[in-house]
């Protein structure tokens, strides 16, 4: 079995082991699976949870798809994979809660190679997860980040989470908005010093997202909630929307490579609403938000 093939198992088992915490924690929605092949080379299979006891939305696709040339967004930010033949696989997801006290969550992780005459020429793992609430609760964010940290630890420590956790806030802001997405969790891509290491933290990551989401659908679930809350929901998943289709490479590689459209989207929310010059009232709930969307080191503030 080759190193591709290893990662590759491994990741249509994190596919699998997410899907059946979810539908235990959701208690009433089963993910609906949507198999597919690509022209060029490779496919994969695609879940989707809808109208759930928990999760209004819930998809997570597993993807294997090859190539013999880098789209230009690839190739551009790396010229010396230009011409070359190139091999992906990675596991994707984005959960859409219905209750608005319930964040919004994402997590990926990812194996490429490129290859040049039958050689391997550049290969890489990246990942990450972040959390996007809209009603934050500091308990949430502080578990969530000691969850990144704990996971972190083998692999450099502090250093390594203080580095991903700032690429998270780097790479998951809206620019034209001057917010991050969320409160950030772990962020890291290119990683290729060694293919053993770098492995085993790909997968810490993947198995950390359940330790750190999980423990936050069971406080937030039930959460009392109108149509204000409601509304301020679907209002701010515009900002999600903004995001993936404006900044988000992965969308980007993916419709430029030809991938399926409908797996590559699945991430947008099912509803969403956009309002023109919208102003929270001052020193309301939603007003608080705007204090949670600039990078911050939750856990030094904290103590923790």
């Amino acid at each position: 079995m080759t190193e591709f093939d290893t990662v590759r198992d491994w990741l249509l088992g994190l596919q699998d082991r997410i899907c059946a915490a979810v539908e235990a924690a959701d208690g009433r929605a089963r993910f609906a699976e949507d198999r597919w092949e690509r022209a060029e080379g490779g496919g994969g299979r695609t879940r989707v949870l809808r109208d759930g006891a928990v999760f209004e939305q819930a998809g997570i696709g597993f993807s294997d798809v090859s190539g013999t040339r880098l789209p230009p967004s690839a190739s551009a930010a790396r010229p010396e994979l230009a011409g070359a033949s190139w091999r992906a696989c990675g596991v994707s997801l984005v959960f859409h809660p219905l209750n608005p006290y319930l964040p919004t969550t994402h997590a990926n992780v990812r194996h490429f190679r490129a290859m040049r005459d039958g050689e391997t020429v550049a290969w890489w793992f990246g990942g990450g997860f972040d959390l996007t609430p809209f009603y934050p609760f500091d308990e949430d964010v502080l578990h969530w980040h000691r969850t990144a940290r704990a996971l972190c630890e083998p692999f450099g420590g502090a250093q390594r989470y203080e580095a991903h956790k700032r690429w998270c806030d780097d790479y998951f802001f809206l620019k034209h908005r001057a917010e991050t997405r969320g409160v950030g969790g772990l962020f890291f891509d290119d990683l290729h010093a060694d293919f053993d290491a770098d492995f085993a933290y790909m997968r810490a990551v993947g198995d950390g997202f359940l330790d750190a989401y999980l423990p936050i659908v069971e406080r937030r679930r039930d959460t009392p909630s109108g149509e204000r809350e409601r509304e301020f929901q679907l209002y701010r998943r515009g900002r999600y929307v903004e995001f993936n289709l404006v900044y988000d490479r992965g969308t980007l590689f993916g419709l430029q490579s030809g991938g399926r459209a409908e797996s590559i989207l699945m991430s947008l929310p099912p509803r969403v609403r956009w309002e023109y010059g919208y102003a929270p009232e001052p020193g309301s709930a939603e007003a608080r938000l705007a204090d949670y969307l600039r990078p911050r080191d939750w856990l030094a503030e904290a103590g923790a």
